[in-house]
Order: structure tokens, then C-alpha cells, then sequence
């Protein structure tokens, strides 16, 4: 079994890919109450350790295959105004400290598309720098969720490290041509309370949704973005104001609102993972999460390169 160590693990959205790609959690660190709280729930085995990423030391993980983690969007996005290194919630810092101190066989870290721009070129210099003086070899993609598998764009930025036996052998996934849409994704949970135009209304969300948003603490309560992005969900027939607490019922007439669970499905949490906490805290949880099948995809590639280097050494060992 690989094993991994994950920071910033959220509401578990890459644990659970990294998980279905064939590694073992040593260690998840997450800060939120309330996503910890989503972990233990849905993974009572799991070593959740809560608490700042800042103050964790990876000595005692030293050796692991994987170091993971999706570092906070802030200052890379529009939203955060795009303060980079000048963001207190800049987390890249201390990543490289954590690859430093554990020296793992892989590094992954996600983030969103505006890390890639140009405004961040000396700076993705920077971490790729640093990871080379560690020994490592890093590769940036960027991968949108709608091609595997997920019904949302959601494009989201991948850093993979791997030193350079592995690195040779190390290839990007391939997503399909496939894209499920809202409705196909939606439909169960749209119908589940009764509603007769639940069926109609999956065929008129007959696209991917836009890119979810979670949101901050600083945000009022849940909705699915800016004016811009209410439009858009209004195309889908989904009315972007806010979040519902339950599937419309018999008697709804209008745009229905999503529900959390309906949120998760879009993200691409499997039906059996539950989200702790309110609405509005269960929900920011979802909106900030990778989506699990795009860090499937990634894992699983570098679980393929990891073991592709053990058989060599084996082939060696046996000759």
C-alpha cells in the first residue's frame, strides 16, 4: 500500500481520489472545524489532525510516497485580487517546508487556473526552484473537471514533484469527450421529494454547470457566485440566490435551488459522503473542494510512475 501524508485536506475532496488511486492516509491536516468534522464522520479510521498547517511538523512522516494538497485559492484567484506571496493565506511556503521534512516519493499540489498566469511566472519559477534543490523534478497542467467525469468546468491548476527515476515515467491523465451534464448528474435528487417537473427540468440543465464557488467567512450566507455566475445557472434552471434545504416537492412551482448534497454531486463527492455542519458551513466546505475523480486521475498516474520504478528495482535486485 502507498502512503500518504495531505494538508489543507478540507472536506476531503482529493483524499478521497488520492484514497481511490491505492494510497493510505498517514496524516490529514485541516484547520476547519467543520471539515474535520466531515472527515471523521465519513472516515472514523483516518488520522485527522486539526489544526494550522503553520504550526505541523512531517519529521515523523519521513519517506512517504505521496505529499498532498490543495494549498488556499485566495491569492491566486480574482477574487482574492491576486496577491500571491503577499497573501497571509499563501500556504505554498509551507508545503516546501513539509516536502523538505518528509521527503516523499511524489508532491501534489492543486490550486486554481490563475496561479498559472503570467502575474505568477516568477513565482511558479520560485516553487519549481525550490523543489529542484530538493530533489524533485515539477510539472504544472491544467486540467478541467468536466473531462472526468465531473458536471462542472471547474478548471483547477496541478503542480505534480516527483524526483527524476520517477518523473521519466510519469504521464498526464486523459479525460473523455463525455461531459455529464447537470441534469444526468441531478436528476435522482431533483425527483427525490416528488417533484413531476423533475424530469423536464434535467432536460432543460442539458450542460456542465460553471464553476462552483465556496466562498469565504467574511461572505454572507451561500449562494453560487457573482451576478455573472447566477446567470449562468439561471440557463440551467437553477436559481443561483441560494441554497435550498431540501428538493422541491409536489406541489413546486419556478427555478428550484440546489440543495448541499446536490452541490457535493456536482463536485463529484460520491452519494455516500456526508458534509457536517449548517448549510452555510457544510456548503463552503463543497465549493472550496477538488473534485475527487480529477485527483483520481492525477494519483493515479503517479501511483502508476511510482510503481514503475519499484519493478525496476525489483527486475534489478532479481538480476
Amino acid at each position: 500500500m502507498l502512503t500518504s501524508l495531505e494538508i489543507c485536506a478540507g472536506a476531503g475532496g482529493q483524499a478521497i481520489g488520492v484514497e481511490a488511486a491505492g494510497f493510505e492516509h498517514c496524516a490529514l491536516v485541516e484547520l476547519d472545524h467543520g471539515a474535520c468534522q466531515t472527515l471523521r464522520f465519513n472516515r472514523p479510521t483516518w488520522n485527522v489532525v486539526e489544526g494550522d498547517v503553520r504550526a505541523f511538523s512531517a519529521a515523523a512522516y519521513r519517506g512517504i510516497d505521496l505529499l498532498a494538497g490543495g494549498v488556499p485559492c485566495p491569492p491566486f484567484s480574482v477574487a482574492g485580487k491576486q496577491l500571491g506571496p503577499d497573501d497571509e493565506r499563501d500556504l505554498f511556503p509551507e508545503a516546501l517546508r513539509l516536502v523538505g521534512e518528509s521527503r516523499p516519493a511524489a508532491v501534489m499540489l492543486e490550486n486554481v487556473r490563475g496561479l498559472l498566469g503570467p502575474a505568477f511566472a516568477d513565482y511558479r519559477a520560485q516553487i519549481d526552484t525550490q523543489l529542484s534543490k530538493l530533489g524533485y523534478i515539477a510539472q504544472w497542467k491544467l486540467l478541467h473537471a468536466s473531462d472526468f467525469g465531473v458536471p462542472q468546468l471547474r478548471p483547477r491548476v496541478i503542480c505534480v514533484a516527483l524526483k527524476p527515476s520517477t518523473a521519466a515515467h510519469f504521464v498526464w491523465p486523459v479525460g473523455s469527450a463525455h461531459k455529464t451534464t447537470v441534469g444526468e448528474a441531478l436528476l435522482p435528487l431533483m425527483a427525490a421529494n416528488g417533484w413531476p417537473g423533475a424530469a423536464d427540468w434535467a432536460e432543460a440543465a442539458c450542460t456542465v454547470a460553471p464553476t462552483l464557488v465556496g466562498g469565504s467567512k467574511k461572505h454572507g450566507g451561500p449562494d453560487l457566485g457573482p451576478t455573472r455566475a447566477k446567470q449562468a445557472w439561471r440557463e440551467l434552471s437553477v436559481d443561483g440566490m441560494g441554497i435550498a434545504d431540501a428538493a422541491p416537492g409536489p406541489d413546486f412551482v419556478g427555478l428550484p435551488r440546489l440543495t448541499v448534497p446536490m452541490v457535493a454531486r456536482l463536485q463529484g463527492f460520491p452519494s455516500d459522503w456526508l458534509i457536517a455542519g449548517r448549510k452555510t458551513v457544510a456548503y463552503r466546505q463543497v465549493g472550496n473542494a477538488f473534485p475527487p475523480p480529477v485527483a483520481a486521475a492525477v494519483a493515479t498516474q503517479i501511483a502508476t510512475a511510482l510503481d514503475a520504478v519499484a519493478q525496476r528495482r525489483v527486475l534489478r535486485v532479481a538480476a
